[in-house]
C-alpha cells in the first residue's frame, strides 16, 4: 500500500494578497507542531509541498524533525483564482456547481483537479509502497478528495474552509484508491471520508 497523507496548510495571513508568498500568521507557525507531532510516526519518506510559501512552511517542520528535504511540486499549488475576490464563499459556490466555472486569468475547479491528479499520479509511480506527505491547500486538496469521493463536494469544502491545518491520508493499492480519511490535529479524531 502507498500512503499520502496531504497536509491543509495551517492558518495564513490573509492581508497579504500575494498567493505565492503568504505567509503564516502567528498561529499558524505554531499549530505547525500539531502536523509534525501526528506525523512524525508515519514512516514518511518523503515530504513534497506545493511551491506556495504558506504549504511549505506547515510541512517544515516535519521534514526538518525527519531529516528530509522539501521538494516543492508545482501541480500542488492552489487554484488561481485570477482577482482577489470578496465574496469568496459566493464564488466558490458557483466554481463547485460548475466545475468549468471560472473568472479572467483564473482557473476551474476542473483544471485544479486535472492538474494535482497528474501531480499525485506521479508520486504514486515515484513512491509507490512508501509514505509521503504533501503540503498541499483547500481547494485544491478538496478536488482530489471529490475525485475519489464524488459525495464530497461544496458542503465538504465549507466545512473545512475554517479548519487549517488539516490532514487527509489517501491509501492506494496501486493506483486505486482504497481509503481516504481525515485527521483533526487539534482534537485527535480521525474519520472516514
Amino acid at each position: 500500500m502507498t500512503h499520502v497523507y496531504f497536509v491543509r496548510h495551517a492558518e495564513p495571513n490573509c492581508q497579504n494578497h500575494d498567493d505565492t508568498l503568504r505567509e503564516l500568521t502567528p498561529k499558524g507557525l505554531a499549530d505547525r507542531a500539531l502536523v509534525t507531532d501526528y506525523l512524525r510516526d508515519k514512516g514518511i519518506h518523503a515530504v513534497l509541498s506545493s511551491p506556495y510559501r504558506r504549504a511549505v512552511d506547515t510541512v517544515a517542520p516535519l521534514a526538518d524533525a525527519l531529516g528530509l528535504t522539501i521538494e516543492t511540486v508545482d501541480g500542488f499549488r492552489e487554484r488561481a483564482v485570477g482577482d482577489w475576490v470578496e465574496d469568496f464563499g459566493g464564488y466558490s459556490q458557483r466554481q463547485w456547481a460548475d466545475f468549468n466555472y471560472k473568472l479572467s486569468h483564473g482557473e476551474s475547479l476542473r483544471e485544479v483537479q486535472e492538474r494535482n491528479l497528474k501531480a499525485l499520479d506521479e508520486v504514486l509511480e515515484r513512491f509507490g509502497e512508501q509514505a509521503v506527505a504533501i503540503g498541499s491547500h483547500g481547494t485544491a486538496l478538496s478536488t482530489l478528495i471529490h475525485h475519489f469521493r464524488p459525495g464530497f463536494g461544496y458542503a465538504g469544502f465549507d466545512r473545512i474552509r475554517p479548519v487549517m491545518p488539516w490532514i487527509v491520508h489517501f491509501t492506494f493499492d496501486g493506483r486505486v484508491c482504497v481509503g481516504v480519511e481525515e485527521h483533526d490535529v487539534f482534537t485527535g479524531k480521525t474519520s472516514k471520508i
